[in-house]
């Protein structure tokens, strides 16, 4: 498995160079002026404040970016506020299964703090309780997705009913909203970014367009840019 990884990582890190190769070709830099020199060092100075995780000031942003790019950090970040507020009312068929799961999940505590005191069949009642809970929780959740496909984006997993897959009526295996605090949900939403990430990723594509010939990106192209930027070998 360790070497199918590599070999898929190794694939992917000759793909991007190739793209990244093709894209040069396609709009090359053209040599600099000082002032653009000073504008790309300034730029890449704050991109790896941001990718250590320090703080960067706004004044400062706006000092070296342009004003439609410090325009676009403001709108990308309002986006992200709207989504978080979005994420706060969350539909109600999901709140169904999140209170089953809810319950299924308080029963099998339960069960294990019974257990860990040596009470097995006190424990065992539990158990079995968690795990119809669960049961029903796995109806609903076909019961809601069959509904409404659209709601999978909730989750913080792919789903599959087929036979064979990996959901089945257990704690474990269950999907977990992706605003669940959860310790066995596995991501949060995909959408979300933060606000460190936003910065990086206006400022990258600053960084990349200066001495190039630039139309105006369409949301498109930019989330296609932003993904081949901040993709990791």
């Amino acid at each position: 498995m360790s070497e199918w990884l590599d070999i898929q990582k190794q694939s992917s890190s000759n793909f991007r160079q190739l793209l990244k190769e093709r894209i040069e070709k396609a709009n090359p830099r053209r040599i600099l002026t000082s002032e653009e020199t000073k504008r790309l060092k300034k730029l890449e100075g704050i991109a790896d404040k941001l990718k250590r995780g320090e703080n960067v000031q706004n004044r400062q942003l706006k000092t070296w970016l342009r004003e439609e790019e410090y325009e676009q950090l403001e709108y990308e970040w309002q986006e992200q506020l709207e989504l978080r507020s979005e994420l706060k009312d969350k539909p109600s068929e999901l709140k169904r299964y999140e209170e089953k799961l809810k319950q299924a999940t308080f029963n099998y505590n339960r069960a294990e703090g019974y257990s860990s005191k040596g009470k097995h069949n006190t424990a065992k009642k539990f158990y079995n309780k968690s795990e119809n809970l669960c049961e029903d929780a796995l109806e609903i959740l076909q019961e809601i997705l069959d509904y409404d496909s659209s709601l999978r984006v909730w989750f913080d997993r792919d789903i599959s009913f087929e036979v064979g897959g990996d959901l089945t009526a257990d704690i474990v295996s269950l999907p977990r909203l992706v605003t669940s605090r959860s310790h066995e949900k596995l991501s949060d939403d995909s959408r979300l970014t933060s606000k460190q990430s936003v910065k990086l990723a206006v400022v990258e594509r600053a960084m990349h367009n200066i001495g190039r010939d630039t139309a105006p990106t369409s949301k498109d192209d930019k989330s296609k840019l932003d993904k081949f930027l901040n993709t990791n070998d």
